[in-house]
């Protein structure tokens, strides 16, 4: 695959803000030897042209990929790192929960439910490091 290493430099950057230090070699690592193009393609692709791009703020992508992994209901590993990004963004608890609440008439109450469960354990991490508090409106 040929890269762009500007797209690569940023994508590598935006990454490693989202999802902490070391998190670009770590994808490395995970696809080495089975698919390193998937790698190039999430780093330059999808982190570096796409999230990188202007309109939208890091927190509002990451409710956005959040949603989208709910939707689909089997993207687990993907819907727990999303929800530890938005948090590193800045999002709170209450907006991650309640923008998985609000797919309950789109993706079903059972896709929400199992969201909801997959992530209880990163959300409630937060209690008290944001002020929010579980149930608080």
């Amino acid at each position: 695959m040929i890269s762009n290493p500007e797209l690569r430099r940023r994508g590598l950057a935006h990454f490693e803000r989202l999802f902490g230090a070391g998190a670009g070699d770590a994808l490395v690592r995970d696809m080495e030897g089975l698919c390193p193009d998937f790698t190039d393609m999430s780093i330059e692709w999808a982190i570096g042209g796409i999230t990188a791009r202007p309109g939208l703020d890091y927190v509002t992508r990451e409710l956005v990929v959040i949603a989208a992994c709910v939707t689909l209901g089997h993207t687990v590993t993907q819907l727990r790192a999303h929800t530890q990004a938005a948090l590193n963004a800045g999002a709170t608890r209450e907006q991650i929960i309640e923008a998985i609440l609000q797919l309950t008439f789109y993706a079903g109450g059972a896709a929400v439910r199992n969201a909801l469960v997959h992530v209880k354990d990163i959300l409630n991490h937060t209690i008290g490091r944001d002020g929010g508090q579980a149930g608080e409106r």
